[in-house]
């Protein structure tokens, strides 16, 4: 994974940012145009129709068909005016006027989508990092080892048996690797001879689904980079390139959602016009929390994170009131000796194993916008914020992933 610093530089605004709100505002009004031209259309038509059958029924009813089907005293009639119900002849009663907010969430999401594609990966990138692939043919133990003296908590895999790109190896693969050995104890002392190559047969066992081996050309517009992390659930993306000398991958760096969101909340000034708050917008997950307590063993919680596939779990009181939030990462710091005894701990004293220099949990209330979120994700590393009342209760989890998805899909079609 890319170890890399937070400093983003700001990037100068497309012009084609105004040339799309300019375009949508023309094509908004013919579509206007349209509708009253059709209304109008299907009026006309339809007196016409009736205009037709009253001569068809009339005491000359021989001349009346004469003149009808001569089309000479009458104009065309068009087939289509016979199938249209009447019903819509009649003016459409007037649409409510958009709320200003409204006005301004639409034209801060049309922002950041028209930034995000004409943005590649590779404008995400700082100017300087650290990348480390891990070898297929890796021992898990040396993996771990390796993960904790750099800091980071994911890596890019490398089949050199057929110098292909592998995947990405997260803390779910740890987890995994722990329920495994957890629900067969008589292989626990094998262990240490676990190797990376491994993992899918451990995935199998316990029956979840393998992640996807997604990946993205860093050349390609970072809106689609986006597209497909939302498509697979995948919380960071490789990105690879193809070597046109050798005709072979080329593993160039990681992108998380959290840097894909810090870059938006850096460049595009237009975050601060998504003025709804969250209990309007309805975003996040407010109904079946996973929570746990301080006295929760951390085998129960890894337990859930497994079943639920999610990444963290609140820990609260018996009274609700939000203590803290054991995350998926707290796994690797316990098992990073290459013993596994941490386990049995309890939620409150694995989390005293915590770095010093862990950020702590961040919180956020219903009556929030994404303009003061995006304002937390610009300034601090925030993974997820948890909603809360006015006094600590749990109220509900914001991911980032709900946070992208929204930018990216509201208000847009169902098909991509």
């Amino acid at each position: 994974m890319a170890d890399d610093h937070d400093h983003l530089t700001s990037i100068p605004r497309s012009p084609t940012d105004h040339k799309h709100e300019h375009e949508h505002e023309i094509s908004g009004v013919a579509a206007s145009d349209n509708i009253n031209i059709n209304r109008e259309t299907s009026h006309i038509d339809t007196d016409r129709g009736e205009n037709l059958r009253r001569n068809s029924s009339g005491s000359g009813g021989h001349s009346s068909r004469s003149r009808i089907s001569s089309g000479h005293e009458r104009g065309f009639v068009q087939p289509a005016s016979y199938l249209r119900r009447r019903g819509l002849s009649h003016p459409m009663a007037p649409s409510q006027p958009e709320r200003a907010v409204d006005v301004e969430e639409q034209m801060g999401l049309r922002a950041i989508r028209n930034f995000l594609k004409v943005r590649t990966s590779y404008d995400i990138l700082p100017l300087s990092f650290r990348l480390i692939v891990f070898d297929t043919s890796l021992l898990v133990k040396e993996s771990l080892n390796i993960l904790v003296q750099n800091g980071i908590v994911s890596a890019p895999l490398w089949d050199s048996s057929t110098s292909t790109f592998a995947g990405l190896l997260t803390t779910s693969d740890y987890i995994n690797v722990i329920q495994y050995y957890f629900q067969n104890p008589a292989t626990l002392d094998k262990i240490d001879q676990f190797r990376l190559n491994s993992l899918r047969e451990v995935e199998k066992a316990l029956g979840v689904a393998p992640p996807e081996t997604i990946a993205i050309d860093p050349e390609r517009p970072l809106y689609e980079a986006c597209r497909r992390m939302l498509s697979s659930r995948a919380r960071r993306i490789p990105l690879v390139s193809n070597d046109s000398q050798t005709d072979r991958s080329l593993v160039v760096s990681v992108v998380t959602q959290y840097r894909i969101l810090k870059f938006v909340a850096v460049n595009v000034a237009e975050t601060q016009n998504l003025r709804k708050p969250l209990k309007e917008i309805r975003l996040g997950t407010y109904h079946d929390i996973v929570t746990a307590s301080m006295d929760t063993p951390v085998m129960e919680v890894i337990h859930k994170l497994v079943e639920r596939s999610i990444s963290s779990v609140p820990i609260i009181n018996s009274e609700g009131i939000v203590y803290n939030v054991f995350e998926a990462v707290d796994v690797i710091t316990l098992i990073k000796g290459g013993t596994y005894d941490d386990l049995s701990l309890s939620v409150g004293e694995a989390l005293k194993k915590r770095s010093p220099d862990f950020p702590g949990i961040y919180t956020c209330s219903i009556n929030d916008g994404l303009d003061t979120i995006f304002d937390t994700i610009r300034k601090s590393r925030v993974h997820r914020l948890i909603v809360v009342d006015d006094h600590f209760r749990l109220i509900g989890v914001l991911t980032l992933s709900d946070i992208l998805q929204y930018i990216l899909l509201e208000g847009e079609p169902e098909e991509w």
